[in-house]
């Protein structure tokens, strides 16, 4: 089967995400290796959000991140298993999403205005997805 050369909008959305993962994979690793020092400075609030989070969101947020740079950088290798990766990662977003918005007490203990990155965390992950089945219905990858 021959691919079709995908329109520059799809590079620069591909380059995007990887660069918009690699960011999550930093921060998931800088929230990873946290000083005692760094804790201590964050809010009582938000102590108490670290404290309280069950481990499954803690991998959900590895699994999302991990998959979501690699499914980028496969999406920019032109390759079909770029979809099932994003998917993967989308549901792990999701899955921290419910935790945020539906099992902890994060927006009475933070207000609503932590819900902006989050919200956009997710409409990001889905347009991924969505990005990479287009590619895929189009012979982009």
């Amino acid at each position: 089967m021959t691919r079709i050369r995908p329109p520059k909008w799809f590079w620069i959305i591909t380059i995007g995400a990887i660069v918009w993962n690699g960011f999550g994979v930093a921060a998931y690793l800088s929230e990873l290796s946290m000083t005692d020092e760094a804790f201590a400075a964050l809010s009582d609030a938000e102590q108490s959000l670290y404290e309280s989070r069950p481990m499954w969101v803690s991998v959900a947020f590895a699994v999302s991140v991990g998959a979501g740079l690699i499914g980028s950088i496969l999406l920019a290798l032109r390759h079909s298993y770029a979809t099932a990766i994003l998917g993967i990662s989308a549901v792990a977003v999701v899955l921290q999403m419910i935790h945020l918005f539906v099992i902890s007490d994060a927006l009475n203990l933070m207000g609503a205005r932590i819900a902006i990155l989050p919200i956009a965390i997710l409409i990001i992950a889905v347009s991924l997805v969505w990005v990479s089945i287009t590619a895929q219905r189009r012979d982009w990858i």
